[in-house]
């Protein structure tokens, strides 16, 4: 079965020439391998009927390649967090209701499908809901992440001091710390536990408890991690191969309201809890435990300061505490590691390398890296055979959307799985360009043409920065999707400034605390070097940008007049404010000095601006406060060179989503969000009208 759009793509065009078609697009993420290799699950999210929301649900892919993919759950609240038990049984999690308790108001319970076959069944539900699920490969333990009220004593407690708060309709939070919220979650009262999954009673009540065919054993959670606090928000576990300990980063505060990260580790029969890493100058995060339970990779993240950009390492500790040795430490990477060689001999690895992410192992005895795909794209979830010949993967670039592979790691062959849907066709190519920053450092990019574009008919160029800024255009994105300008003719330069990563720590060094600077001058270099083209039309040009990337749209706009128009989304404006209200301010305020935010802050060019501005902001943006659009809006029609007139005319634009995030998540929401760039696209660069979205109300 292969999901295809509803309807029938016409001979000239394509899904990105119609934003319905577009936004139906089946998503992949997250990939999971039963024990013995023969099964392969992934995660694909599709719309629901009213076209609203996207809802998930797991299929199954053949790892050898040979048989059509297969749905295998199927409901209106979806499912997701699929872990295979050593037995084959799949766990997952889901909020579709009970069949046994269908007056329940449906959460997130702890479900499983039979090797064997059969229905799904819930196992465990609990009031607080399930989280995710690890499973460990050598036996028959798993874990449940969930979270609890802080002050319960155990399951029961939880349960009735979730529902007093309810009913008495108290949402409000004591915060005793920082941070109080995270991206678009409001953190706390509830805090994150570790449970270690064991058997419940032997079925349902009934003639002498006996188990009829209809049957599902449900399973108990004990706590693990009790009176750990908020530690373990953001963590990410591990559990070992023979499920008898947990290695997991916890939080410890440090004073004014700052943080770092402590390696745990956490004994499943007793838990009992010990520190195997903690240093002043390092965040430690568990990575993928050797097969034989006694050596784990720990990824280590060098902590910032104004002079001390960030480094991303790896190491290998003994699972009982130790020393740690580096690994691969001469690698000018930023490597996340994946798994480990069945044999225990090497890792797998992926890393941002020159536009792409490819696999990588690296031998864990001498620390020699040798890459493995030498194709331009990204490579994530990657999981490992259970002969330790084969990968599998998620695999993304400009050119198509996530799709299932497998991997032969001695040769690097990478043929695609049979999938739950297509590759879409593009209306347009792809091109990786370089120019050459102001100090001479290579600057690359990728460059999407539109079709037909040429000397006759060079298309209009749209600068595309991205966000981060610790990243690289170098995977498929749906929220910044460049071939939906490209269907409508433009152009759109994807360009790796200073501080992208994948091209090594000099890259990152040379804008760290310096926004402004070489990453400014490294975005007009490419503009430049691409501009000098016959098929690009000089003279229509526009920058965009979201996050950090809509910061250097608004540098952009108070620092050149060379564009036609500038969109900005979810941007910094003024950073002394942003410093205090984003939600992890010890980290920022690590970057920069307080001189040095303010002699990077664009707010302080508005007097200069003198492009039509587009700001996009959506008001539970936690990362990057609604006060940055706000006063970037005030202050554009205020102090920048193209003020409202008498009747309160402008040329800018503020496109506001009071309920979405840093990202626009709602499909109905991306398509006013594409639609409206389109027009003002249209009416700055090309003269043209292009109708607004009547659900605008406008």
């Amino acid at each position: 079965m292969t999901l295809v759009p509803d309807s029938p793509t016409p001979a000239n065009t394509t899904a990105f020439h119609d934003l319905d078609r577009f936004v139906a697009l089946p998503r992949l993420s997250g990939l999971s391998l039963s024990a013995d290799g023969t099964r392969l699950v992934t995660s694909v999210a599709t719309l629901n009927s009213k076209g609203t929301a996207y809802t998930s649900a797991l299929w199954e892919l053949d790892p050898s390649g040979r048989q059509p993919a297969r749905r295998i759950t199927r409901s209106a609240k979806g499912e997701s967090g699929a872990a295979f038990l050593r037995s084959g049984d799949l766990l997952f999690t889901s909020a579709r209701p009970d069949p046994d308790n269908a007056e329940e108001e449906p959460i997130p319970a702890l479900w499983k499908l039979p090797a064997a076959g059969g229905e799904a069944r819930v196992v465990h539900t609990r009031p607080g809901g399930v989280q995710s699920v690890l499973a460990a490969a050598e036996a028959d333990a798993a874990v449940v992440v969930a979270e609890v009220l802080a002050g319960s004593t155990d399951e029961s407690d939880d349960g009735e001091r979730r529902k007093a708060r309810k009913d008495a309709g108290v949402a409000a939070i004591l915060h005793t710390g920082y941070p109080v919220r995270h991206w678009d979650a409001d953190l706390g009262p509830s805090e994150p536990r570790y449970f270690l999954i064991e058997p419940g009673e032997p079925g349902k009540p009934g003639e002498a408890g006996k188990i009829t065919l209809d049957d599902e054993p449900s399973v108990t959670l004990r706590n693990v991690t009790g009176g750990i606090g908020s530690a373990l928000r953001n963590a990410s576990p591990r559990l070992s191969p023979d499920g008898t300990f947990l290695l997991t980063g916890q939080t410890v505060p440090v004073g004014g309201g700052d943080q770092r990260s402590v390696l745990v580790r956490v004994d499943t029969a007793t838990g009992e809890r010990s520190v195997l890493l903690e240093h002043p100058d390092y965040d430690y995060d568990a990575g993928p435990i050797s097969p034989d339970s006694s050596t784990a990779v720990v990824v280590v993240r060098h902590r910032t300061g104004p002079d001390t950009p960030p480094n991303v390492e790896l190491g290998l500790l003994p699972a009982a505490g130790g020393s740690l040795t580096p690994l691969a430490s001469g690698w000018d990477r930023w490597p996340a590691p994946a798994a480990w060689l069945p044999d225990g001999s090497a890792l797998v690895v992926t890393a941002d390398d020159d536009g792409a992410a490819p696999v990588f192992v690296i031998d864990v005895a001498s620390g020699e890296v040798r890459q493995v795909t030498m194709d331009a794209a990204a490579y994530t979830d990657v999981v490992i055979s259970p002969d330790g010949l084969a990968a599998y993967a998620l695999r993304s670039s400009y050119e198509f959307p996530p799709e299932a592979v497998r991997i032969e790691l001695a040769t690097g062959t990478v043929a695609p799985l049979p999938a739950p849907s297509e590759r879409p066709p593009l209306p347009g190519t792809l091109e990786r360009v370089e120019a050459v920053g102001a100090d001479g450092h290579a600057v690359k990019s990728y460059l999407v043409l539109p079709e037909g574009a040429g000397a006759s008919a060079p298309a209009p160029l749209l600068l595309w920065i991205h966000g981060g800024p610790l990243g690289s255009w170098n995977a498929w994105t749906w929220r910044w999707s460049p071939w939906l300008l490209a269907a409508q003719g433009y152009a759109v330069l994807l360009p790796d400034p200073a501080l992208s990563t994948g091209y090594g720590q000099k890259m990152i060094e040379r804008g760290w605390g310096a926004w402004g600077d070489a990453p400014y001058t490294d975005l007009m270099a490419a503009t430049d070097a691409v501009v000098a083209r016959a098929d690009i039309d000089e003279s229509r040009t526009a920058a965009m940008g979201g996050s950090f990337g809509g910061y250097m749209a608004n540098w952009v706009a108070g620092h050149t007049d060379r564009f036609n128009a500038i969109v900005t989304h979810a941007s910094l404006w003024a950073l002394d404010q942003f410093g205090p209200t984003t939600d992890a301010s010890f980290y920022w305020e690590k970057e920069m000095t307080a001189e040095m935010a303010l002699e990077n802050s664009p707010h302080t060019h508005v007097g200069k601006i003198s492009t039509p501005m587009l700001v996009i902001h959506g008001d539970k943006d936690y990362r990057v406060p609604i006060g940055e659009g706000l006063r970037l809006w005030y202050e554009l029609l205020s102090k920048s060179q193209l003020p409202a007139g008498p009747d309160g005319e402008t040329e800018h634009r503020f496109l506001y989503f009071p309920d979405e995030n840093h990202w626009i998540l709602k499909p109905q929401h991306a398509k006013i969000w594409y639609s409206v760039v389109e027009h003002f696209l249209a009416r700055h660069l090309l003269g043209e009208k292009v109708d607004l979205p009547p659900e605008l109300g406008i």
